[in-house]
């Protein structure tokens, strides 16, 4: 059983999350052979103020 954890700065619409979804299952069945049915996936969507890179928070200019 696949487990897929998207975590992303900002927020994703319903409409990108489905997008996004489907191409990760469909890429799991076609190259793992995984079943569609037996994919998971979780989207974890943290404030910019939550992560940094290089030192700088990403909400900071």
């Amino acid at each position: 059983m696949p487990y897929v954890n998207i975590r992303i700065a900002g927020s994703l619409s319903r409409e990108q999350k489905q997008k996004i979804a489907a191409e990760i299952t469909d890429t799991l069945e076609r190259v793992a052979g995984k079943p569609a049915s037996y994919t998971y996936i979780a989207f974890d969507e943290l404030p910019e103020e939550n992560w940094a890179i290089a030192g700088q928070l990403l909400d900071e200019d």
